[in-house]
């Protein structure tokens, strides 16, 4: 994964993601899990198409939509899923085009936060290991080593269960709301899906990609050091220290992926 991203366009932006994620040999995604999405502005934003492969994808299989129209697809009562596919085409800019993913009310929502530009959702092996599992929420809520804490965050939002599509966009909007309060306004950069998988997001591809990275390796030392009769966490002045030297520093957004 040496490949810079263009840094061109959010379309080139997101492809790169997309391609980066797809390919990544950790196993991030398999067949056609995943997507992604971008912000054009703050009435437009792109999504990858439903069933189109992330390893592979193409500007054709990218829909654009309207923000508002799909934010209010959040607050109509709940739809059958054929009623749900034809109002989220209805927010596409292009209701004919291809058809968003049904998560892209998920998108709509955190593409709206502060220096949010970028979305990766993904079923990462190990992470699901542990979000399959008991130790899950303690995993969300601790760090093991610095460079967690700088790629990932000092904590993650860990949200239960929940049925994927627009029950699950309210439950991310609700703990992503309570988790802001919790750290003056600044969005966490890692929700972690019980049983589910994880969604990274960032003002940069770049620093999306890297978040699932290092994520993705936090959860094999995690597991690892599981079998050792750990983990053993950082206290958290040493986090607060780490955090704020991340914060000064800004490595996440120019290291080369």
């Amino acid at each position: 994964m040496s490949n810079p991203s263009p840094s061109n366009t959010p379309l080139d932006d997101l492809l790169w993601l997309a391609h980066q994620i797809g390919r990544d040999p950790h196993g991030l995604v398999v067949l056609s899990e995943g997507n992604v999405s971008a912000r054009i502005d703050d009435g437009r934003f792109l999504v990858k198409s439903t069933g189109a492969c992330l390893g592979e994808l193409t500007p054709a299989e990218v829909t654009e939509c309207n923000t508002e129209a799909m934010l209010r697809i959040m607050e109509m009562p709940l739809l059958d899923a054929v009623s749900l596919q034809r109002v989220i085409s209805g927010a596409q800019t292009d209701p004919n085009g291809r058809r968003a993913s049904f998560e892209s009310t998920f998108h709509a929502f955190l593409l709206t936060l502060p220096e949010v530009r970028f979305v990766a959702h993904c079923h990462p092996d190990a992470l699901l290991q542990i979000l399959c599992s008991p130790a899950a929420e303690r995993f969300a809520e601790h760090r093991m080593f610095p460079e967690e804490v700088e790629f990932v965050g000092a904590q993650s939002v860990y949200v239960p269960y929940t049925d994927p599509g627009v029950p699950l966009a309210r439950e991310i909007r609700s703990k992503m709301y309570l988790a802001q309060r919790r750290t003056q306004n600044r969005p966490a950069r890692l929700i972690l899906l019980q049983n589910h998988g994880v969604i990274a997001i960032g003002p940069t591809a770049r620093s999306v990609l890297g978040t699932l990275l290092m994520a993705e390796k936090a959860a094999r030392v995690f597991v690892g050091a599981a079998r050792l009769g750990g983990p053993l966490f950082l206290p958290p002045q040493h986090i607060a220290r780490l955090e704020g030297r991340s914060e000064e520093t800004q490595r996440t957004s120019t290291i080369r992926l």
